[in-house]
């Protein structure tokens, strides 16, 4: 089956803010090629590097709203939070499925990078007992400061595959699914991390800050995931970090990945005062795909 991008589909009015439930999935990734973009071997390897990246750090997310959780009094954020939590619980099981039945085996060994993912998700990023209370709670709302962050780009990202032709680089349709079900995900429950790091005090001086802390590291993961990937993908050349950054940015110039001026633009939206996520992506073009989604469909056949 064809999966058109949702540009394709008629437009709507946005319903905006819609109450958020995680939705059970069902991929079969028999048979599914290490490179799913047969014409864009590099692309596939770094949006291949997201499924390296996203188990732990969704991991993360849920754990540090389920800390946030008893400390907030407001019921409609509550609701949406507990939403946010089932929806990224899913996000992460499912991409850990990727790691097991895809990666692994296509010969990847993913458990060195998945180990450093761990670290970075579990203790550097994670909660950090036996100190003050007043500091514990510092440590919290620097961590969901930058899963507002993240959540930002990742929410640019979903309105991007969402919208992006990639069925021209004749790409795997179970795969396609898989990201365009959780970007549209991401886009639906965008709104959620921002209000949680607004109602923990965070405003526009380290909102800012965060920002230009956690988008190079974003970025740098990406690339030494795609890297990985590359070294132990036996059918293509193990370039040098330039070189593989030049054949990155050839991708993004044919449309196979997002583009470097669009990124940026994205980041520095978040500079504007009274910023929120609502011009990042459509609500109900997310809404539309959800309905539609093969994996998604599966579940109620």
């Amino acid at each position: 089956m064809k999966l058109l991008p949702l540009r394709a589909l008629p437009e709507t009015g946005d319903p905006g803010e819609v109450a958020l439930r995680a939705r059970n999935v069902r991929f079969d990734w028999t048979d599914t090629p290490l490179r799913w973009m047969p014409t864009e071997p590099i692309a596939s390897h770094v949006i291949n590097a997201l499924n390296l990246l996203l188990p732990e750090g969704e991991r993360m997310f849920c754990r540090a709203f389920a800390e946030a959780l008893p400390l907030v009094r407001d019921d409609r954020l509550r609701e949406q939070m507990l939403g946010f939590v089932g929806q990224e619980a899913m996000h992460a099981e499912t991409h850990h499925g990727v790691l097991e039945q895809v990666l692994t085996a296509h010969g990847v060994d993913v458990e060195p990078y998945v180990r450093q993912m761990e670290y970075l998700f579990r203790t550097t990023l994670g909660p950090r007992g036996g100190r003050d209370p007043r500091a514990e709670y510092q440590i919290l709302v620097e961590r969901l400061g930058i899963i507002a962050t993240l959540e930002h780009f990742f929410a640019f990202l979903g309105d991007w595959v969402l919208n992006a032709d990639l069925e021209r680089f004749g790409a795997d349709p179970r795969v396609l699914d898989l990201f365009r079900w959780h970007g549209a995900e991401e886009v639906e429950h965008r709104f959620v991390a921002h209000e949680v790091a607004e109602y923990f005090g965070i405003g526009y001086v380290r909102r800012g800050a965060l920002m230009v802390i956690t988008f190079p590291i974003f970025l740098a993961l990406i690339v030494r995931g795609t890297k990985y990937l590359v070294h132990q993908d036996s059918a293509l050349p193990d370039p040098s970090y330039p070189r593989l950054l030049a054949q990155v940015l050839g991708a993004m110039r044919r449309g196979a990945l997002p583009g470097v001026p669009s990124l940026v633009r994205s980041a520095l939206s978040t500079f504007r005062p009274g910023y929120t996520p609502a011009g990042v992506g459509s609500t109900a073009q997310a809404v539309a795909y959800l309905a539609k989604s093969p994996a998604a469909q599966a579940m109620v056949s």
